[in-house]
Protein backbone atom coordinates (compact mmCIF):
# COMPACT_ATOMS: atom_id res chain seq x y z
CA UNK A 1 0.00 0.00 0.00
CA UNK A 2 3.06 2.64 -0.31
CA UNK A 3 2.66 3.09 3.69
CA UNK A 4 5.68 1.81 5.17
CA UNK A 5 7.37 5.28 5.22
CA UNK A 6 6.78 8.56 5.12
CA UNK A 7 8.34 12.11 4.24
CA UNK A 8 8.54 14.95 6.78
CA UNK A 9 10.59 18.32 6.83
CA UNK A 10 13.26 18.37 9.12
CA UNK A 11 15.50 20.99 9.89
CA UNK A 12 19.47 19.85 10.21
CA UNK A 13 21.83 20.43 12.81
CA UNK A 14 25.56 19.74 11.90
CA UNK A 15 28.59 21.12 13.33
CA UNK A 16 26.66 24.35 13.27
CA UNK A 17 25.71 24.29 9.98
CA UNK A 18 21.94 24.04 9.61
CA UNK A 19 20.21 22.98 6.85
CA UNK A 20 16.65 22.25 5.32
CA UNK A 21 15.81 19.04 3.93
CA UNK A 22 12.70 15.97 3.58
CA UNK A 23 13.83 12.98 5.99
CA UNK A 24 12.15 9.37 5.46
CA UNK A 25 10.40 8.13 8.56
CA UNK A 26 8.83 4.81 9.36
CA UNK A 27 5.10 4.76 9.31
CA UNK A 28 2.88 4.41 12.18
CA UNK A 29 -0.77 3.55 12.60
CA UNK A 30 -3.28 2.02 14.64
CA UNK A 31 -4.58 -1.79 13.78
CA UNK A 32 -7.89 -2.83 15.48
CA UNK A 33 -8.32 -6.93 15.55
CA UNK A 34 -11.73 -7.95 15.42
CA UNK A 35 -12.50 -11.51 15.62
CA UNK A 36 -15.47 -12.89 14.54
CA UNK A 37 -16.79 -9.03 13.84
CA UNK A 38 -16.26 -8.08 17.49
CA UNK A 39 -13.34 -5.80 18.53
CA UNK A 40 -10.48 -7.78 20.30
CA UNK A 41 -7.14 -5.52 19.85
CA UNK A 42 -5.51 -2.73 18.81
CA UNK A 43 -1.86 -2.16 18.13
CA UNK A 44 0.45 0.55 16.80
CA UNK A 45 2.28 -0.49 13.99
CA UNK A 46 4.14 -0.21 10.53
CA UNK A 47 1.56 -1.07 7.93
CA UNK A 48 2.07 -4.05 5.52
CA UNK A 49 1.35 -7.81 6.19
CA UNK A 50 -1.53 -6.62 8.12
CA UNK A 51 -3.25 -9.94 8.02
CA UNK A 52 -0.29 -11.75 8.90
CA UNK A 53 0.14 -9.77 12.11
CA UNK A 54 -3.50 -10.34 12.71
CA UNK A 55 -2.96 -14.36 12.37
CA UNK A 56 0.06 -13.86 14.61
CA UNK A 57 -1.37 -12.12 17.20
CA UNK A 58 -3.94 -14.70 17.50
CA UNK A 59 -1.63 -17.79 17.86
CA UNK A 60 0.21 -15.80 20.47
CA UNK A 61 -3.03 -15.43 22.70
CA UNK A 62 -3.71 -19.08 22.16
CA UNK A 63 -7.28 -18.66 20.04
CA UNK A 64 -5.97 -20.39 17.18
CA UNK A 65 -2.86 -22.84 16.22
CA UNK A 66 -3.59 -24.19 12.31
CA UNK A 67 -4.56 -22.47 9.51
CA UNK A 68 -7.05 -24.29 9.01
CA UNK A 69 -9.06 -22.67 12.14
CA UNK A 70 -9.17 -19.16 10.51
CA UNK A 71 -11.63 -18.94 7.06
CA UNK A 72 -11.05 -16.03 6.08
CA UNK A 73 -9.22 -12.11 7.18
CA UNK A 74 -10.19 -9.26 5.17
CA UNK A 75 -9.99 -5.54 5.78
CA UNK A 76 -13.48 -3.60 7.43
CA UNK A 77 -14.64 -1.18 4.67
CA UNK A 78 -15.80 1.88 5.90
CA UNK A 79 -13.81 2.49 8.94
CA UNK A 80 -14.67 6.31 9.29
CA UNK A 81 -17.70 7.92 9.02
CA UNK A 82 -17.53 9.26 5.76
CA UNK A 83 -17.11 5.81 4.60
CA UNK A 84 -13.38 5.57 3.60
CA UNK A 85 -11.18 1.97 3.92
CA UNK A 86 -8.08 3.62 6.44
CA UNK A 87 -6.86 0.03 5.86
CA UNK A 88 -6.56 -0.20 9.68
CA UNK A 89 -9.17 -2.34 10.76
CA UNK A 90 -9.10 -6.25 9.93
CA UNK A 91 -12.00 -8.72 10.56
CA UNK A 92 -10.62 -12.41 11.24
CA UNK A 93 -13.59 -14.70 11.14
CA UNK A 94 -12.62 -18.30 12.32
CA UNK A 95 -13.89 -21.83 10.59
CA UNK A 96 -16.84 -23.06 11.49
CA UNK A 97 -16.70 -24.95 14.90
CA UNK A 98 -13.82 -23.48 16.16
CA UNK A 99 -14.35 -22.63 19.58
CA UNK A 100 -13.79 -18.43 20.74
CA UNK A 101 -11.59 -19.26 24.27
CA UNK A 102 -12.88 -16.25 26.82
CA UNK A 103 -10.30 -13.85 25.11
CA UNK A 104 -11.08 -11.34 28.30
CA UNK A 105 -9.68 -13.36 30.53
CA UNK A 106 -6.60 -14.41 28.93
CA UNK A 107 -5.53 -11.07 27.00
CA UNK A 108 -5.70 -9.47 31.09
CA UNK A 109 -3.63 -12.36 32.17
CA UNK A 110 -0.92 -11.95 29.92
CA UNK A 111 -0.86 -8.04 29.30
CA UNK A 112 -0.77 -7.26 33.05
CA UNK A 113 1.89 -9.94 33.50
CA UNK A 114 4.43 -8.41 30.95
CA UNK A 115 4.13 -5.55 32.87
CA UNK A 116 5.50 -7.43 35.99
CA UNK A 117 2.31 -8.32 37.57
CA UNK A 118 0.87 -11.81 38.65
CA UNK A 119 4.17 -13.57 36.99
CA UNK A 120 2.98 -17.16 38.14
CA UNK A 121 -0.43 -16.98 36.77
CA UNK A 122 1.14 -15.86 33.51
CA UNK A 123 3.87 -18.34 32.65
CA UNK A 124 1.03 -20.89 33.74
CA UNK A 125 -1.05 -19.48 31.22
CA UNK A 126 1.24 -19.44 28.32
CA UNK A 127 2.28 -23.24 29.70
CA UNK A 128 -1.26 -24.58 30.13
CA UNK A 129 -2.46 -22.73 26.66
CA UNK A 130 0.09 -23.25 23.85
CA UNK A 131 -1.01 -25.84 20.90
CA UNK A 132 3.26 -26.48 19.99
CA UNK A 133 4.96 -27.19 23.00
CA UNK A 134 8.68 -26.52 22.65
CA UNK A 135 9.88 -29.79 21.47
CA UNK A 136 13.96 -31.52 20.82
CA UNK A 137 12.13 -34.09 17.45
CA UNK A 138 14.80 -33.49 15.97
CA UNK A 139 17.33 -31.73 18.16
CA UNK A 140 18.63 -28.11 17.27
CA UNK A 141 22.00 -27.77 18.24
CA UNK A 142 23.93 -24.08 17.11
CA UNK A 143 27.54 -23.54 18.25
CA UNK A 144 28.14 -20.03 19.51
CA UNK A 145 29.99 -19.05 16.31
CA UNK A 146 26.78 -19.07 14.28
CA UNK A 147 25.02 -17.65 16.67
CA UNK A 148 27.27 -14.63 16.57
CA UNK A 149 26.94 -14.77 12.68
CA UNK A 150 22.89 -14.10 12.94
CA UNK A 151 22.54 -10.24 13.88
CA UNK A 152 25.05 -9.13 10.84
CA UNK A 153 22.55 -11.56 8.57
CA UNK A 154 19.69 -9.67 9.82
CA UNK A 155 21.07 -6.34 9.73
CA UNK A 156 21.43 -6.80 5.85
CA UNK A 157 17.87 -7.94 4.96
CA UNK A 158 16.87 -4.94 6.45
CA UNK A 159 15.62 -2.83 4.14
CA UNK A 160 13.18 -0.34 5.73
CA UNK A 161 15.61 0.03 8.45
CA UNK A 162 18.71 1.44 6.02
CA UNK A 163 16.01 3.84 4.99
CA UNK A 164 14.66 5.50 7.81
CA UNK A 165 16.76 3.96 10.97
CA UNK A 166 13.47 3.48 13.12
CA UNK A 167 12.54 -0.36 12.80
CA UNK A 168 12.47 -3.60 14.76
CA UNK A 169 13.28 -6.55 13.14
CA UNK A 170 12.21 -10.83 13.70
CA UNK A 171 14.10 -12.96 11.80
CA UNK A 172 13.48 -16.85 11.59
CA UNK A 173 17.01 -18.68 10.91
CA UNK A 174 17.25 -22.48 10.27
CA UNK A 175 19.71 -24.26 12.07
CA UNK A 176 22.02 -24.13 9.40
CA UNK A 177 22.23 -20.05 9.97
CA UNK A 178 19.82 -20.09 6.71
CA UNK A 179 17.63 -16.83 6.97
CA UNK A 180 14.11 -18.39 6.18
CA UNK A 181 12.04 -15.18 6.90
CA UNK A 182 12.27 -11.77 8.11
CA UNK A 183 9.51 -8.78 9.22
CA UNK A 184 10.27 -5.31 10.15
CA UNK A 185 7.99 -3.00 12.38
CA UNK A 186 7.84 -0.20 14.88
CA UNK A 187 7.13 -2.98 17.36
CA UNK A 188 9.04 -6.03 18.42
CA UNK A 189 5.83 -7.76 19.02
CA UNK A 190 4.62 -7.01 15.89
CA UNK A 191 7.36 -7.78 13.54
CA UNK A 192 7.05 -11.91 15.42
CA UNK A 193 3.45 -11.40 15.07
CA UNK A 194 4.49 -10.85 11.20
CA UNK A 195 6.72 -14.36 10.94
CA UNK A 196 4.27 -16.37 12.75
CA UNK A 197 1.03 -15.52 11.03
CA UNK A 198 3.24 -16.17 7.63
CA UNK A 199 4.30 -19.18 9.30
CA UNK A 200 0.13 -19.76 10.07
CA UNK A 201 -0.96 -19.10 6.63
CA UNK A 202 1.87 -20.97 5.01
CA UNK A 203 0.96 -24.03 7.37
CA UNK A 204 4.69 -24.30 8.87
CA UNK A 205 3.62 -24.59 12.57
CA UNK A 206 5.34 -25.58 15.16
CA UNK A 207 8.16 -23.51 13.98
CA UNK A 208 10.41 -26.23 15.78
CA UNK A 209 13.00 -26.31 13.37
CA UNK A 210 13.74 -22.49 13.76
CA UNK A 211 15.92 -19.77 15.39
CA UNK A 212 14.09 -16.67 16.21
CA UNK A 213 16.14 -13.10 16.06
CA UNK A 214 14.73 -10.11 17.62
CA UNK A 215 16.86 -6.73 17.13
CA UNK A 216 16.09 -5.53 20.49
CA UNK A 217 15.60 -6.85 23.89
CA UNK A 218 13.98 -10.25 24.65
CA UNK A 219 10.99 -9.14 26.66
CA UNK A 220 8.12 -11.59 28.46
CA UNK A 221 5.77 -11.06 25.69
CA UNK A 222 8.43 -12.49 23.02
CA UNK A 223 8.99 -14.96 24.61
CA UNK A 224 5.55 -15.96 25.09
CA UNK A 225 4.85 -15.81 21.06
CA UNK A 226 8.20 -17.95 20.32
CA UNK A 227 6.36 -20.74 22.82
CA UNK A 228 3.23 -20.26 21.31
CA UNK A 229 4.54 -20.83 18.02
CA UNK A 230 6.99 -24.20 19.38
CA UNK A 231 10.12 -22.14 18.63
CA UNK A 232 13.04 -23.85 20.31
CA UNK A 233 15.35 -20.90 20.59
CA UNK A 234 14.89 -17.29 21.00
CA UNK A 235 18.15 -14.66 20.91
CA UNK A 236 18.25 -11.01 21.60
CA UNK A 237 20.56 -8.50 20.66
CA UNK A 238 19.91 -7.01 24.14
CA UNK A 239 18.74 -7.66 27.42
CA UNK A 240 16.27 -10.17 28.88
CA UNK A 241 13.56 -9.56 31.76
CA UNK A 242 13.75 -11.58 34.69
CA UNK A 243 10.08 -13.03 33.72
CA UNK A 244 11.29 -13.76 30.18
CA UNK A 245 14.25 -16.07 31.77
CA UNK A 246 11.25 -17.92 34.06
CA UNK A 247 9.07 -18.60 31.16
CA UNK A 248 11.96 -19.53 28.52
CA UNK A 249 13.56 -22.20 31.64
CA UNK A 250 10.08 -23.14 32.37
CA UNK A 251 9.04 -23.64 28.48
CA UNK A 252 11.91 -25.98 27.47
CA UNK A 253 12.85 -22.72 25.52
CA UNK A 254 16.86 -21.80 24.93
CA UNK A 255 16.97 -18.01 25.51
CA UNK A 256 20.24 -15.89 24.32
CA UNK A 257 21.03 -12.11 25.23
CA UNK A 258 23.50 -9.66 24.69
CA UNK A 259 23.93 -11.04 21.40
CA UNK A 260 26.79 -8.96 19.69
CA UNK A 261 29.68 -10.17 17.73
CA UNK A 262 31.58 -13.25 19.46
CA UNK A 263 29.78 -12.29 22.86
CA UNK A 264 26.49 -13.47 24.14
CA UNK A 265 24.76 -14.51 27.31
CA UNK A 266 22.88 -18.01 27.66
CA UNK A 267 19.88 -17.80 30.37
CA UNK A 268 17.57 -20.74 29.64
CA UNK A 269 18.07 -23.94 27.75
CA UNK A 270 22.25 -24.16 27.45
CA UNK A 271 21.68 -28.50 26.24
CA UNK A 272 20.79 -26.60 22.75
CA UNK A 273 24.20 -24.58 22.12
CA UNK A 274 27.37 -26.81 21.56
CA UNK A 275 30.07 -25.32 24.30
CA UNK A 276 33.81 -26.00 23.39
CA UNK A 277 35.15 -24.95 26.11
CA UNK A 278 34.41 -26.16 29.91
CA UNK A 279 32.00 -23.76 31.79
CA UNK A 280 33.40 -22.36 35.09
CA UNK A 281 32.00 -19.91 37.84
CA UNK A 282 32.78 -16.23 37.06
Amino acid sequence: MGRVTERRRTIRIRDGAVTTRPDTLVAEEPLEIRLNGKPLAITMRTPGDDFALAAGFLVSEGVIGEGSEVQSIVYCAGATADGVNTYNVVDVKLAPGVVVPDITLERNVYTTSSCGLCGKASLDAVRTTTRHPVADTPPVRVTPALLAALPDRLREAQRVFDRTGGLHAAALFSPEGELLDICEDVGRHNAVDKLVGRALTDDRLPLSQSILLVSGRASFELVQKAVMAGIPMLAAVSAPSSLAVDLAAESGLTLVGFLRGQSMNVYAGDHRITLGATVGQG
